[in-house]
C-alpha cells in the first residue's frame, strides 16, 4: 500500500515528482488555498493568473498539471479543485479535502513520491488530506501484470504490468512533532489500510473467494492482530439449526460459513455487535437473476467485508469498546440440491420462513447472524449489506438507506455517516409493510410487497433482532460497487462502503457517546 509521511520538509524544498495544491473556485476565478503559499510565491504571486489561463476554475473534481516554476525543487505543480472558497478561512469541509486529495493521488498513479500541500492547519484537515490520498491511491492490480507465456522466447522484456499507484504520499503544512497530528495520521493509515482490504476482497473473483476462503482471510487477520476468530462450518451449522445459511447455501459446492469476530478491551464498558452479508456470488438461486445482472454479484459479500474491515481497524487502533462481527457467507447458487421457491426454511430463532423468492436470500443469512448476535445481549447491532435492487432505485448510486428499530439510534448513525464523509439518508420501517409478508404456510415470507421493497427487507430483519437492543440496517446496495469511471477517492469496482461509518460508531461507542 501506499506509504504516509508527516513531512518536515517545505514545499518548496520537498524533493519529489509532484507537489499537489488545493484551488478554490472565486468569483472572479480561481484562488489558491492556503498551503499552496510557496507555489504561489515561486509564480511570482501569479499561480492564480496561469491556472486561469490554462482554464482552471477552482471546480471539485478539476484537475491541472503544470510545469513547476524555478525555486521549486519538484518538477511538477498538480492543482486540484475544492469547490467553492468557505466563508471563513481554511474553512474547507472534510469531504472536499478527501475528493482532492484523492483525484490527485490517482492522477499520479506510476510516480514514487508526491508532496500533498492541501489546507492541514487543523488536525481534521491532515487527517482528511491522508485518508482522502491513501484511498485514492489505491488500484486492484492481483489478477494483471503475469507472465506472457505466448511471448518470443528470446524477448528482451517481459509485460511492464499495469501502472502502479503512487509510492508515497507527504502530507505537508502539519505538524510532525505534534502527537494529535501523528495519531490522527497513524489512525487514516490504519483505516485505510483495513478499507483497501475490503475492496480487494470485493474485487477478488468468485472462483478465488468463497465461503471457506473468506474465512481463512478472516482467520490469519484475527491472528495478526488480536483478534478471536470462530468458524462455523456446515456441520455446526446443522447442529445448531442454522436455516437461513443452509437453505441459501444448499445449492453450491462451496458450503456456507458463519464467522465470528471477537475484538475485546479490558476497559470496555459497551459491546457494540456488527453483521455482515456476505454472499461470496448472488445468481439469484433457482430464482436466476437475468442476464446483464450476474456479472459484478461477486460484490454481494461487500457487507461482510465492511463488518471484517471495521472490526479489524477497531483492533488496530485499541478502541476501548468491544466490537464483535458477524460474517453469514454462502455462495448462492442453482442446482438439484437448492432451495426452491416454496420450500420452508426453520431459521436459527425458531421461525419458519416460506421462501417465495430465492433471490432475496440476504435476509434469510443475515436473519440467522442476528439472532446468534442478540444472544449475546450487545448494547447495539449494525447489520450492513447490499441489500435491495430497491435501495438502489430510491437513493441512487451513491447514497445508502439507513433503517433502525430506534429514532434516536438511526438519527446517530446518519449524523456519524455524513461526519465522515458516507453519503446517506433515513429510512422509516412502515408497519402497514410488515402485513404483505405473511404466510399462510409459515410464521412469515422472504418477500412481501413489491413497492417500498427495501423498507419491506428492513422489516424482516427486524424480525430476528432481540428484544430491547438498539439495531440499524445499513443497506449499501448502491455505494458498495462503483461500475463508472473513478472519481474523488473512490475506485471502479469495491469501494469499501460503510467502514468509515462503523469504525466512527465504534470511536463514539467507546467514549460512552453510543446514541
Amino acid at each position: 500500500m501506499t506509504a504516509l509521511t508527516l513531512s518536515t520538509a517545505g514545499a518548496a524544498t520537498l524533493r519529489a515528482d509532484a507537489l499537489v495544491v488545493g484551488v478554490a473556485k472565486g468569483v472572479k476565478g480561481p484562488v489558491p488555498a492556503p498551503g499552496s503559499e510557496a507555489v504561489d510565491k515561486a509564480f511570482d504571486g501569479k499561480l492564480a493568473a496561469v491556472l486561469a489561463t490554462l482554464g482552471a476554475t477552482g471546480a471539485e473534481g478539476e484537475l491541472t498539471k503544470l510545469p513547476a516554476a524555478s525555486g521549486l525543487k519538484a518538477p511538477v505543480v498538480v492543482a486540484v479543485g475544492l469547490g467553492p472558497v468557505p466563508d471563513k478561512e481554511d474553512a474547507y469541509d472534510a469531504e472536499a479535502l478527501r475528493r482532492a486529495a484523492g483525484t490527485a493521488a490517482r492522477a499520479l498513479s506510476g510516480s514514487k513520491k508526491a508532496g500533498f500541500a492541501l489546507p492541514a492547519g487543523s488536525v481534521e484537515d491532515a487527517a482528511a488530506v491522508a485518508e482522502g490520498a491513501l484511498l485514492g491511491s489505491y488500484a486492484f492490480t492481483a489478477y494483471q501484470g503475469g507472465e506472457n507465456k505466448l511471448a518470443p522466447k528470446d524477448a528482451k522484456s517481459k509485460d511492464s504490468g499495469p501502472k502502479q499507484p503512487l509510492a508515497e504520499v507527504a502530507l505537508l503544512g502539519g505538524k510532525p512533532r505534534d502527537k494529535a497530528y501523528k495519531a490522527a495520521v497513524e489512525r487514516a493509515l490504519a483505516l485505510v489500510e483495513e478499507i483497501n482490504r475490503a475492496r480487494d476482497l470485493i474485487n477478488t473473483p468468485p472462483n478465488d473467494l468463497y465461503p471457506e476462503s473468506f474465512a481463512a482471510v478472516a482467520t490469519a487477520a484475527g491472528k495478526e492482530h488480536g483478534v478471536k476468530v470462530q468458524v462455523l462450518d456446515e456441520k455446526a451449522l446443522v447442529k445448531g439449526g442454522y436455516g437461513g445459511l443452509l437453505g441459501v447455501g444448499q445449492g453450491s459446492t462451496n458450503g456456507p460459513r458463519l464467522v465470528k469476530l471477537a475484538y475485546t478491551h479490558p476497559k470496555a464498558e459497551k459491546t457494540l455487535a456488527l453483521v455482515g452479508k456476505g454472499i461470496t456470488y448472488d445468481s439469484g438461486g433457482i430464482s436466476l437473476k437475468p442476464a446483464g445482472h450476474n456479472e459484478t454479484m461477486k460484490c454481494d459479500m461487500s457487507g461482510a467485508a465492511a463488518v471484517f474491515a471495521a472490526v479489524i481497524t477497531a483492533a488496530r487502533l485499541g478502541l476501548k469498546v468491544n466490537v464483535t462481527g458477524w460474517l453469514a457467507l454462502a455462495e448462492n447458487m442453482p442446482s438439484g440440491n437448492a432451495t426452491r421457491p416454496g420450500d420452508v426454511l426453520r431459521m436459527y430463532s425458531g421461525k419458519t420462513v416460506e421462501v417465495l423468492n430465492t433471490d432475496a436470500e440476504g435476509r434469510l443469512v443475515l436473519a440467522d447472524a442476528l439472532t446468534r448476535a442478540s444472544e449475546e445481549k450487545p448494547d447495539a447491532i449494525v447489520d450492513v449489506a447490499t441489500l435491495t435492487g430497491a435501495m438502489v432505485m430510491a437513493l441512487g448510486n451513491r447514497t445508502f438507506g439507513i433503517m433502525a428499530n430506534d429514532d434516536a439510534f438511526r438519527t446517530s448513525v446518519h449524523e456519524i455517516a455524513e461526519e465522515v464523509g458516507e453519503a446517506s439518508w433515513p429510512m422509516p420501517l412502515p408497519a402497514d409493510l410488515r402485513k404483505g409478508m405473511d404466510s399462510p404456510t409459515a410464521d412469515m415470507a422472504n418477500m412481501g410487497e413489491r413497492m417500498g421493497g427495501g423498507l419491506v427487507a428492513g422489516l424482516f430483519l427486524k424480525e430476528f433482532v432481540g428484544e430491547g437492543i438498539a439495531w440499524a440496517h445499513l443497506d449499501i446496495a448502491g455505494p458498495a460497487y462503483h461500475e463508472g469511471a473513478p472519481y474523488g477517492y473512490t475506485p471502479k469496482g469495491g469501494t469499501g462502503s460503510a467502514v468509515r461509518t462503523l469504525v466512527r460508531l465504534a470511536e463514539r461507542t467507546a467514549d460512552g457517546d453510543l446514541g
